[in-house]
């Protein structure tokens, strides 16, 4: 099995005229992102389609060179001043983890929801990256005063699954760990089993394996994907495929030809696995509310409370 090595990354301080991002069709409106580009280099990353749609590189290339918005947390307070702000959700991290590790440097991500508590906005957090834990002090502050929620990305416990697919990232101990930390210092947790690999990280077992450890260590919800292939995802995924799991290349043709997602038929019983897995765990009853929904919920996720 090849295991991708780390790469050079180039950091290019550029300052930003925008700091929130209009969105449509999803169920948030503002989403926020610190960095352009991120260097965990997931083999199933969904920005890649983004960045082929806009003419960038989404091959090996994307990853290597990151944008860090040196001004973004003083223009995100200009923005969050005006009188038509009208303090709704914010979504940090739809389009780049903000706690990569250029966020270990210049902290832009801690300067943000500085900002954000400051100005009484709620907002969720989606991540791969341990290095949260080191915000716990400002998220539980942020906490105090609006909605908060902290999604940590965990598809998978399987080492050789999580070791090719996802070459930058910090271990999945290492996520849980970050998980009990947030959790007992009282902030609202939730783990992303996304996305779930047909074939690979699909096993009844190995699903509900995830489901308890989340459970074990604090979140309060988790939800579920499966993969997706749009163009640009598509080719990096196949070719990646192709060299770490030749077997498995047929099969995901076939379950992809003409199509980007997956019909009900496949993935509903994965669905199914997760659902038992989480029912099967005792209910915990809280008092606080939970904080908002997931940040990237759809049609076609799976989400459950414990």
């Amino acid at each position: 099995m090849f295991y991708p090595l780390r790469m050079r990354t180039e950091y290019r301080l550029e300052p930003c005229k925008a700091a929130l991002n209009h969105v449509r069709g999803m169920p948030f409106a503002w989403s926020l992102n610190p960095y352009m580009g991120c260097a965990h280099r997931c083999t199933f990353c969904y920005v890649r389609h983004f960045e082929q749609r806009a003419d960038r590189p989404s091959d090996d290339r994307y990853g290597r060179s990151i944008r860090v918005k040196t001004n973004v947390a003083e223009v995100l307070a200009r923005e969050l001043a005006r009188r038509s702000w009208r303090r709704e959700e914010v979504v940090i991290g739809a389009a780049t983890d903000p706690y990569q590790p250029a966020e270990g440097r210049f902290r832009l991500t801690r300067a943000c929801i500085e900002a954000l508590t400051q100005a009484w906005t709620p907002f969720s957090i989606v991540t791969r990256g341990p290095l949260v834990v080191r915000d716990a002090d400002v998220l539980k502050a942020a906490a105090a005063r609006v909605e908060v929620n902290v999604s940590v990305s965990l598809p998978t416990l399987d080492e050789q699954v999580w070791r090719t697919t996802e070459p930058g990232t910090a271990p999945p101990a290492s996520r849980l760990e970050a998980i009990r930390r947030l959790a007992a210092a009282d902030i609202d947790v939730t783990v992303g089993m996304a996305p779930i690999l047909p074939g690979l990280s699909d096993e009844p077992d190995r699903l509900a394996e995830v489901v308890r450890a989340a459970k074990g260590a604090g979140a309060r919800t988790v939800w579920a994907n499966v993969l997706y292939l749009k163009p640009g995802i598509r080719e990096h995924f196949l070719e990646n495929l192709a060299r770490d799991w030749p077997e498995q290349v047929e099969r995901y043709e076939r379950l992809f030809a003409g199509r980007a997602y997956l019909p009900k038929s496949i993935t509903e019983p994965i669905r199914e696995q997760v659902r038992t897995a989480a029912q099967a765990l005792p209910r915990v009853e809280r008092v606080r509310p939970r904080g908002p929904r997931p940040p990237l919920a759809e049609p076609r996720q799976l989400t459950l409370t414990f």
